[in-house]
């Protein structure tokens, strides 16, 4: 149906009592859904259920830190105010800054750039890396999960059919070396072809934690602990040895759809070259 029916809550309690009786559909940004559901040039999208502007609810903004260091993203907040806070971590802050053009990263919610779960979205991809927790809200209560769990799929994700996306939580995950790469037709202002995310924790030449997360690879984002822990305990000197073991491990989780070759070859181009800096003792820093 076209958008005949639309509400605008003034409270995050009166749209939560909207959506569990109207089934309404939270629309923030919406640069996702309001071109997920045109139907040409000129013409009113057409959605299934009633609209629900949500962009008002100042319940749902801002960024905070909690005492234990776990950082706090309203679902409100914008990729803009992502990329300026300090307060986010580097490499979420990264893939909002490359997340369209400005006009667009001003708009684009990070709740909405979640729930719409698109395989080539930006931010759930250094989210799941650092293992972020989705907080969801209905009338009967608050929930959270792992956002590795919550999306489930290409499009698919946990949330009930009552239930508001309210804030992800990020929390301290140590590091000295990070990577971040994405691949598109432009550095910002293109949908990802393929993103990759790298972190890794080395103290007295030993690797103590690593970890890899792959967007646009398949129908989610794509990590593997076991392939993590190939390098998890390594010294610094025995990751060239493991560096065929651990690619050919990740190849094995990259979808058999959409190029895998290509995928799989660029993939692992960028992950030898994290752990070839790794393997060569470099200092602790940033790596593109």
């Amino acid at each position: 149906m076209a958008v005949e029916t639309c509400y605008i809550p003034r409270t995050l309690d009166e749209a939560l009592e909207l959506r569990k009786n109207t089934g309404a559909i939270p629309l923030a940004g919406g640069t996702d859904l309001m071109v997920q559901h045109k139907k040409g040039i000129g013409c009113v999208p057409s959605f299934p259920a009633p609209i629900m502007i949500i962009s008002n609810l100042k319940e749902l903004k801002g960024i905070t830190r909690d005492a234990d260091g776990t950082v706090v993203i309203g679902a409100l907040t914008t990729a803009s105010e992502i990329a300026e806070s300090e307060l986010v971590p580097y490499l979420v802050r990264t893939a909002a800054s490359r997340m369209g053009a400005v006009a667009l990263r001003n708009q684009a919610t990070i709740g909405g750039n979640i729930g719409n779960a698109s395989p080539k979205g930006d931010l759930p991809q250094p989210l799941i890396l650092l293992d972020a927790e989705v907080i969801l809200r209905s009338v009967d209560g608050e929930r959270k999960m792992l956002l590795d769990k919550f999306i489930t799929g290409s499009k698919r994700t946990e949330l009930s059919s009552d239930e508001i996306i309210t804030a992800i939580r990020i929390p301290v995950v140590p590091s000295t070396h990070l990577f971040y790469h994405k691949v598109g037709t432009r550095r910002a202002n293109a949908i990802s072809k393929l993103s990759l995310s790298c972190l890794a924790l080395v103290e007295d030449g030993v690797v103590k934690d690593f970890r890899a997360s792959s967007g646009a690879a398949g129908p989610k984002v794509r990590r593997s602990r076991d392939a993590e822990n190939l390098i998890i305990g390594l010294r610094l000197d025995e990751i060239t040895d493991h560096i065929g073991e651990f690619t050919k491990a990740w190849d094995a989780i990259i979808s058999p759809h959409a190029m895998p070759e290509w995928r799989r070859a660029s993939t692992r181009r960028m992950l030898t070259f994290f752990l070839e800096k790794l393997a060569c003792g470099a200092e602790p820093g940033i790596f593109e």
